[in-house]
């Protein structure tokens, strides 16, 4: 059978550090083209997944498989993974050119072709202008799209991005974002990104992958994920704010078997509301506020609200949850019912 270049086949891989288990037996398939986003809290494996892919590490036991090659035991470089870390590992005494022709002079390229596809790269990225820079002269941004430069210039069938925005400001990141989504689409190139930001987890991937503790908890689309979360721990971590839980359903209803769920954006204030609750802190976000308001039987609700809502702490109100958008959840297991 033939597999197209550029998928990703992970079998029951366990990583271990000592007596720290970084994976317990994640399986993943990232089909050909995908950009995949892996998501999670620190040390829920992420960044090990990205290592053993590109061979800075082997597993345990389980298997990588790239292009349907079981490529656990075989070195770095006869991988075709190209990957770019949080810190961009640039050499500093080296300009951008210098940088971007490293690899390409390692591998034998003539001087005058890495010339030419080094700066075909920097102009992609929109840094010909830098080319004589060293990475001490240039902002985060800038190192960035060097790095991002670096990895086209190996022309492989996997890219590895590991937090590679961490250092830069909001804005920037908002900007970067939308430039690797473009890139990612002119590519077509399947790549695995891992963030800590759940926002960028969201707004990046054809499909997410949330890790907990060296486990997969889920893998699906972006707005698939968020609608309906495989568990508590997801439906809490994917979502700022996380999703309202209520043990027991309590004010929303439910029975002692279960935990009802409902996300800030699906409770409204509305006068009518079967629910009273106290305003204990208004957030004004600009666009939007943030209600944090606790119900007579002490349960906190947090509701998403418009830009200018008309309540000050010490209010009392009413809330509606709409019945569409209630999640159940097993109360021991916390798995989805």
């Amino acid at each position: 059978m033939t597999v197209e270049r550029g998928t990703i086949r992970l079998e029951s891989l366990v990583k271990s550090y000592g007596r720290v288990t970084a994976l317990d037996g994640v399986d993943l398939e990232v089909r050909a083209g995908e950009l995949v986003t892996l998501v999670g809290p620190s040390g829920s494996g992420k960044s090990t997944i990205l290592r053993l892919i590109a061979g800075l590490e082997q597993p345990d036991s389980g298997r990588v498989l790239l292009d349907g090659r079981d490529v656990s035991r075989i070195p770095p470089q006869r991988r075709a993974v190209a990957m770019v870390f949080q810190d961009y590992a640039l050499y500093p005494h080296l300009t951008v050119r210098g940088n971007l022709m490293f690899g390409l002079r390692v591998r034998r390229v003539p001087r005058a072709e890495a010339e030419r596809r080094a700066r075909a790269a920097a102009e992609r990225l929109g840094i010909a202008d830098l080319l004589d820079r060293y990475p001490d002269q240039m902002s985060g941004g800038q190192r960035q799209r060097v790095a991002l430069a670096r990895a086209l210039l190996r022309e492989p069938s996997v890219y590895l991005l590991d937090e590679p925005m961490a250092s830069l400001d909001a804005p920037l990141r908002f900007a970067t974002r939308a430039e690797l989504v473009a890139l990612h689409r002119e590519l077509g190139t399947t790549t695995i990104y891992v963030t800590h930001d759940q926002t960028e987890a969201m707004t990046l991937g054809d499909r997410v992958v949330v890790l907990d503790n060296g486990r997969v908890r889920q893998v699906g689309p972006p707005q698939e994920v968020y609608d309906r979360p495989a568990d508590t721990f997801v439906a809490r971590f994917l979502g700022n704010p996380p999703m309202n839980l209520v043990p027991g359903g309590g004010v929303l209803g439910g029975d002692a078997g279960v935990t009802i769920g409902v996300r800030p954006e699906d409770l409204a204030l509305d006068e009518d509301g079967p629910v009273e609750a106290t305003v204990e802190v208004v957030e004004h976000l600009g666009s939007e506020a943030l209600l944090r308001t606790r119900c007579d039987d002490g349960t906190p609700l947090i509701v998403r609200a418009g830009p200018r809502p008309a309540v000050r702490p010490g209010d009392r109100v009413r809330l509606r949850a709409d019945p569409q958008r209630l999640h159940r959840f097993d109360a021991e297991s916390g798995r989805r019912r």
